[in-house]
């Protein structure tokens, strides 16, 4: 696996490639993510991974500066896994000018669920990846990126991006990577003491019996149930920010009946320190 620093390196290690496939991490890798890099090598002719912890998502009580950076195994593990090329930039690297410009997503679907609670996070994450989509697929005639259905909203966002900016690149998702209690795999799980991550499972199964719940029911109905699952998810001593069933295109609320309807459900909630997210498609 060769291991770049700079944007132009990184254009001349993917010269001779027409479809690269592109994983983005910040590191601190887990099975998740060489899932995705391991599908990556499905997608196209190239697969290249990038670490870098992204200032410009994190709020500052945020944990940018405490984020765990784990670059000798994460470069093990993505040589394992059959990776290529890994891009790890420098903040310089990829900013050397300070990043006055910014990629301003569409409020409807920014600014509710993780925008509503940590403001101004998806501009962050629509600015570097814009950026590195420009980095590796800049003269190509197509590519691919691969995103974990976790981060549900981010995905659906970004592909909002790309079919906006007309970029020549498809965006895949791969499934959620879960330990066998459930619990979706997380960089930030690695924060939970051992008493909270027997705990943390509690947050699935919140969502699996919400969706259990909204099935069959009508949409006038679903406000009761989701406050219901939040007060069940604070008893236990959680601060939930939310638990609740959305449409799967457009993350809105849904209307009627429910039944049959492309739904998901979504929550968000800090355990101790840690805050965690999880999402059901049903």
């Amino acid at each position: 696996m060769n291991i770049v620093h700079t944007i132009e390196q990184l254009r001349a290690a993917l010269a001779s490639s027409r479809h690269p496939a592109f994983v983005a991490t910040m590191g601190n890798l887990h099975r998740g993510h060489l899932a995705l890099v391991r599908q990556a090598q499905q997608s196209g002719d190239f697969t290249v991974a990038s670490i870098f912890v992204n200032r410009l998502q994190f709020a500052p009580h945020e944990d940018f500066d405490s984020y765990p950076r784990t670059f000798e195994a994460d470069v093990q593990a993505l040589r394992d896994a059959g990776c290529k090329l890994l891009f790890a930039p420098a903040e310089a690297d990829l900013y050397p000018q300070a990043q006055t410009f910014r990629v301003q997503p569409d409020p409807a679907l920014a600014d509710i669920l993780e925008g509503q609670f940590r403001p101004g996070f998806f501009t962050g994450v629509c600015t570097v990846v814009f950026k590195l989509f420009q980095a590796i697929f800049a003269g190509k005639s197509e590519g691919t990126a691969l995103f974990g259905l976790k981060d549900y909203q981010q995905q659906l966002i970004i592909r909002h991006m790309v079919r906006q900016f007309a970029l020549p690149m498809t965006i895949a998702t791969g499934a959620t990577q879960r330990d066998p209690d459930g619990l979706a795999l997380s960089s930030r799980n690695g924060y939970l003491s051992p008493s909270e991550r027997a705990e943390a499972v509690a947050l699935p199964r919140a969502l699996q019996a919400l969706a259990t719940a909204a099935r069959g029911c009508n949409a006038g109905q679903l406000p009761e149930l989701e406050a219901q699952a939040l007060r069940a998810l604070q008893a236990r001593g959680w601060q939930a920010d939310y638990l609740t069933v959305r449409q799967r295109e457009n993350l809105l609320p849904p209307q009627g009946a429910l039944e049959g309807q492309a739904l998901v459900a979504l929550g968000a909630a800090r355990l101790g320190r840690t805050r965690l997210i999880d999402n059901l498609e049903f």
